[in-house]
């Protein structure tokens, strides 16, 4: 965070008074710009959920029933994209009154931001998540697959083994990703060389380039859907044994869960049951 321009002097002072109250400096002053310092940024994340804790504690007081306040939400680009558009749709139908805030955030990076108080639900894509901080709730199974453009030569096979893809370039998240840990697992325990890779930071991107023909991509199969349907890409007949990767919702174990949060963490359990539902008919 910085601070551009003059500064008014009764800013100044409040400022002075607060670090002298607390004994630390929270900002640089850089010229004319103020930088938080790294004790400042930890004293901000308070402050921000005391804030938003203070609105929410407002909302409850006045009128439980007409729910207001603020509510922070993060996950990956695949996840925001594919699963929480309906979520959002049946929470914001119910309390328009709440301030929605959606961040995305690289996946490996969710949890952290609910133990520095910068999220107050997060979803992540990954493996079974075990954590003694943390409150985590699957919620659908994800399943992964090869996918390429109808044109490759690997997609007339109807049966395919590690070893074929010997030579073949492959379309994968960059490193740090856990589904790309998944691909680099799987591959180093089939003992495949000779492969090479493009990685990129979006899925999208990943999509598009296998649709060209430059390779093939491993992604979740919501995010194909339509591509498949189409006819611009085809699943591989291949899947990495005991893969299991849901999307998981999370939240801190020691955070107050408020009307607010309560009730998106419900609109979310009912979109799940909904899907659910809807996959039986």
């Amino acid at each position: 965070m910085k601070v551009k321009g003059g500064i008014p002097s009764n800013v100044t002072m409040q400022i002075k008074a607060l670090e002298e109250e607390l004994d630390v400096r929270l900002f640089d002053r850089l010229g004319k710009q103020l930088v938080l310092t790294t004790a400042g940024k930890r004293f901000l994340t308070h402050v921000q959920d005391i804030l938003n804790k203070l609105n929410e504690a407002r909302s409850v007081v006045h009128d439980n029933e007409i729910l207001s306040g603020t509510l922070t939400i993060s996950a990956n680009e695949v996840v925001c994209a594919y699963r929480l558009p309906d979520v959002f749709k049946l929470f914001r139908s119910r309390y328009p009154g709440v301030r929605l805030i959606f961040r995305s955030v690289p996946n490996q990076q969710l949890k952290q931001t609910l133990f520095e108080g910068t999220s107050d639900v997060v979803f992540i894509l990954d493996e079974p998540i075990r954590s003694t901080g943390l409150a985590v709730e699957p919620l659908t199974e994800e399943t992964f697959r090869f996918f390429a453009a109808p044109v490759h030569p690997l997609a007339k096979q109807t049966v395919l083994q590690l070893e074929d893809f010997h030579g073949e370039v492959f379309l994968i998240n960059e490193k740090g990703c856990p589904y790309r840990t998944m691909f680099d697992r799987a591959f180093k325990k089939g003992d495949i060389d000779n492969i090479s890779s493009l990685e990129f930071q979006s899925a999208e991107a990943v999509k598009q380039c296998a649709i060209s023909g430059i390779g093939i991509a491993f992604l979740p199969e919501i995010v194909t859907e339509a591509e498949v349907e189409l006819g611009e890409l085809v699943a591989l007949p291949l899947r990495i044994p005991d893969l299991h990767v849901y999307t998981q919702m999370s939240w801190h174990k020691d955070k107050w869960l408020s009307p607010i949060i309560l009730s998106f963490i419900e609109a979310a359990r009912e979109v799940k049951a909904i899907e659910e539902e809807n996959k039986i008919v």
